[in-house]
């Protein structure tokens, strides 16, 4: 059987950050879903469907990873990919509390563990958030996304 974990988030924009959590859960498991969040209430920079397609850029490389869609309940979502793990980065100590309450209440709902991955220190404070604020004031980002990524913003912004 399969080991299969689910990465999910708004990812929106992906970061390097975001990269680093897929990559490291690939070579943990056999196939990472990445799952791509869609909530009407939120008014993103990017639609569901530009996201993945940028995830799906970033993430060519990486022969067992496949993006996706969801709405609703991460869980719902990770037990419908087959997953037995959701995969979630640890930035700080704030992220963990939330974090924490989260997986408690998978493994209730589910029966699926939540993984915590700490944060490679070089992408310690990157945050979707973070680079919108900074490439809308005209700052450079292209350290913290990648190319296809860099891209996408510059053309949203011109």
């Amino acid at each position: 059987m399969a080991r299969i974990a689910m990465y999910a988030g708004s990812f929106d924009p992906v970061t390097l950050g975001h990269l680093d959590v897929i990559r490291r859960g690939a070579a943990l498991f056999d196939e990472v879903v990445v799952a791509v969040g869609v909530n009407s209430a939120k008014q993103g920079w990017f639609t569901a469907a530009q996201r993945g397609a940028m995830l799906r850029d970033a993430c060519a490389d990486i022969p067992n990873v496949r993006v996706t869609h969801f709405s609703g309940l991460a869980v719902d979502a990770a037990r419908e990919a087959g997953a037995t793990a959701i995969l979630r980065g640890l930035r700080a100590l704030s992220d963990f509390e939330v974090e924490f309450r989260y997986g408690l209440a998978n493994r209730d709902l589910a029966g699926i563990e939540t993984l915590f991955l700490l944060t490679d220190p070089r992408h310690i404070f990157i945050s979707s958030s973070m680079v919108k604020e900074i490439a809308a004031n005209g700052g450079s980002v292209d350290r913290y996304v990648p190319p296809a990524v860099l891209e996408a913003i510059r053309a949203r912004l011109t």
